[in-house]
């Protein structure tokens, strides 16, 4: 069988740092924090008041508010990317055999608020179960991709992967292999999450996972810190075209980077704490590697899961000296959690449109909020504190891992 070569040809974002792919990645290099004051509920009981919102956003702007009213914000932020990457890669929507497209997403949660909003409502009540008819189908996480297929007709393979925080990267990667295997031409891949809600904080406050940092918002998310002390919740999504490079090349595509290879892995630990010696972390690059056809010296950049958190910080970067030696040291390791928060379910799309930048405008994005060293980390590693820095990036490495011990990382390439 021969294998089929997977491009990326269109992208699009809706972040804390910026609503479209292009204020995102300038705010990026800039170093732009998304972090501030919740103003989507009352904080007033609660340890963590803080968040990385979406800003100016008005779905209305974008789709029919009666429509809206029927989808989860984590589906109108799906649909949102959606529409700006397949503009973004100038599909051929109405040319293009609709059994051949695809729909792979990914989201850790789904419809958190809707699930929060209407049990709210029927716990007020007097027992009687009056809910919104259109509870389960906002809720359930496929309905993202299920959405963004039924708007434009793709009739290829369509689901939604859940993997807590490794999500969207499993999704990009399952996407890839399908493509790689020829079941479909062109697939819209990505995630969206929208967890910042009563429920979303609150029971992430209970596992004392969330900065408490309620007096710095903005440098509250600082991974690789000596003093960081939980992550910064976020929200958002990230699209990526992933097209079959034939099929892209024929119809002149712009094409951003290949999509080498990816790998997935299990910890098989514990329910939320890393691997103490982070064996599931190193055997998914050590995966993603070999499935990529190329040796660790290649890689240029490495967007790391880097959630700020005192022990999954550390865990990752022993991985990566365990799996990159020396050449460890020549690579550019960078957080970009520390800008936009955590976007659980789609943090994976976002940072692997970030990689995507990097490899097409020779620039590592910043792990900002450093302040204070920590001494469990060589302090001979670039981790591209607090600036971007210019650097020729043809390899580029995105990891992410999830609650339950999920491990995805994807490899893209500069195409040349």
């Amino acid at each position: 069988m021969t294998f089929k070569r997977v491009v990326v040809t269109g992208a699009g974002a809706l972040t804390p740092i910026g609503n479209t792919l292009r204020e995102y990645w300038d705010n990026l290099k800039k170093g732009t924090s998304g972090a501030a004051p919740i103003t989507k509920f009352d904080t007033s009981r609660f340890r963590t008041k803080f968040a990385c919102e979406v800003k100016n956003f008005d779905v209305g702007n974008f789709m029919d508010r009666k429509e809206a009213r029927k989808l989860d914000p984590f589906s109108q932020y799906a649909m949102v990317v959606a529409d700006e990457a397949i503009a973004d890669a100038n599909l051929p929507v109405n040319d293009m055999n609709p059994d051949r497209v695809g729909v792979i997403w990914g989201s850790g949660i789904g419809g958190l608020l809707t699930f929060q909003e209407e049990v709210r409502s029927f716990a007020a009540g007097d027992g009687t179960p009056r809910f919104n008819p259109f509870f389960i189908p906002k809720m359930i996480p496929d309905l993202s991709a299920g959405h963004i297929s039924i708007k434009y007709g793709f009739r290829g393979p369509n689901f939604v992967t859940v993997s807590a925080c490794a999500s969207s990267t499993n999704a990009i990667y399952d996407a890839f292999t399908y493509i790689k295997l020829g079941k479909a031409d062109v697939i819209v891949s990505g995630g969206s999450e929208a967890a910042v809600c009563i429920a979303g904080v609150g029971g992430f406050n209970a596992m004392k996972a969330l900065s408490e940092r309620n007096d710095s918002p903005e440098t509250a998310s600082r991974p690789y810190d000596k003093d960081r002390d939980g992550f910064v919740l976020g929200e958002g999504a990230g699209a990526l075209i992933l097209e079959e490079y034939e099929h892209a090349k024929k119809r002149g595509a712009k094409i951003y980077a290949e999509v080498l290879g990816g790998g997935l892995s299990a910890d098989a630990y514990h329910i939320t704490a890393p691997h103490p010696d982070g064996a599931g972390i190193i055997k998914v690059m050590e995966y993603a590697l070999e499935d990529a056809g190329i040796s660790a010296h290649e890689v240029d950049y490495i967007n790391t899961h880097g959630t700020s958190t005192p022990l999954g910080d550390i865990g990752e970067i022993r991985a990566i000296q365990k799996v990159f030696g020396d050449h460890a040291y020549r690579i550019n390791i960078s957080s970009t959690k520390s800008m936009t928060g955590h976007l659980l379910g789609a943090a994976g799309a976002i940072e692997a449109l970030a990689c995507l930048m990097a490899i097409n405008e020779s620039v590592v994005p910043p792990t900002i909020n450093h302040f204070t060293d920590d001494p469990d980390l060589d302090p001979k590693l670039n981790l591209t504190f607090n600036h971007a820095q210019q650097r020729t990036v043809n390899v580029a490495l995105s990891n992410t891992f999830g609650f339950g011990g999920h491990n995805a990382s994807i490899i893209f390439k500069k195409l040349g």
